[in-house]
């Protein structure tokens, strides 16, 4: 099949990648405009840009879907992994066989832009991955293909994206060969959730929850936009983090004991925290934090 990818973020190249690989052409990559990145702000292309240039496949990045229409004429289907953009009915009609996503939930559980950030938030212990085709509702087309995962309890957001990354390759590949077998999607069934894109306000992390509940909150929230609280009134974000059922601790309240560094949580509850980015500071070890901070004893985050 004579194909199109419209992605942005690296969780598209595995899929990419394999079908690189495979008898399809990708005879378009489809990536969001140039922007500026890092503390710099030098303007970079995104990740699968870069990818396509590398690879020598015509990449077009425009600043309006409409500008879309005369690329997509002779395609037969057009594959969006993290594409970021919405595209109107006029646009998805346009290859003949439209517009497939692959989407990081089982839908119709968690339709929006963080599916996998709510799924870690709420504790979810399985997950995966859903291609189906797009139309105008919010992930609500029909479905294709579905691969489950079991989530591994330690997995914060970014490893989970890797891991569903990794199954891409099978569903696209799954529904790509139902389409020229002419076998038509399933409609979406069951109860609907949604997962709102995230705000930095709701990644600050409230210690009167349980403890399992904020080991959830900055697994979710880690490094995009980060889990944080304050420290001497500056950001203080945490990166990992575990429970501990040992410590009994105030909410916010800071222990060191045996070069290991607690936090109080609600309902009795503690964490240990592994890893921070105090402000203005790299990632490193809570413990060496700790040190360097000379803390006397109850001391609070929050």
């Amino acid at each position: 099949m004579r194909l199109g990818v419209a992605a942005t973020p690296d969780v598209a190249i595995p899929t990419l990648d394999w079908l690189l690989a495979t008898d399809h052409e990708i005879a378009l990559v489809i990536t969001q405009p140039d922007r500026p990145s890092g503390r710099g702000r030098v303007v970079k292309q995104s990740v699968v840009g870069e990818w396509a240039q590398n690879h020598k496949i015509s990449v077009v990045k425009p600043e309006s879907s409409h500008e879309l229409s005369n690329h997509l004429k002779d395609l037969d289907c057009v594959i969006t992994i993290g594409y970021g953009v919405l595209l109107p009915q006029e646009i998805l009609d346009i290859p003949k066989f439209g517009f497939l996503n692959l989407h990081f939930s089982l839908l119709p559980a968690y339709r929006g832009a963080a599916p996998v950030q709510r799924a870690l938030l709420h504790g979810e212990e399985t997950t995966g991955v859903t291609v189906f085709q797009l139309e105008k509702g919010m992930d609500t087309g029909p479905i294709y293909s579905q691969i489950t995962i079991p989530i591994d309890p330690n997995w914060r957001s970014f490893e989970l994206f890797q891991r569903l990354a990794q199954e891409g390759p099978a569903a696209i590949n799954e529904a790509l060969l139902m389409i020229q077998k002419g076998v038509l999607p399933t409609p979406q069934s069951g109860q609907s959730t949604l997962a709102g894109k995230i705000t930095k306000e709701e990644a600050r992390i409230d210690f009167a929850q349980s403890s399992e509940q904020v080991v959830n909150h900055i697994r979710a929230f880690t490094y995009e936009p980060g889990a944080w609280t304050l420290w001497n009134d500056e950001s203080f974000k945490i990166t990992s983090a575990i429970v501990n059922e040992e410590q009994k601790l105030t909410v916010g309240q800071i222990r060191v004991l045996d070069n290991r560094l607690y936090v109080g949580c609600g309902h009795d509850t503690a964490i240990e925290l592994l890893n921070v980015v105090p402000a203005g500071k790299r990632e490193m070890p809570a413990v060496d934090w700790a040190r360097g901070a000379r803390l006397l004893g109850g001391e609070k985050l929050g």
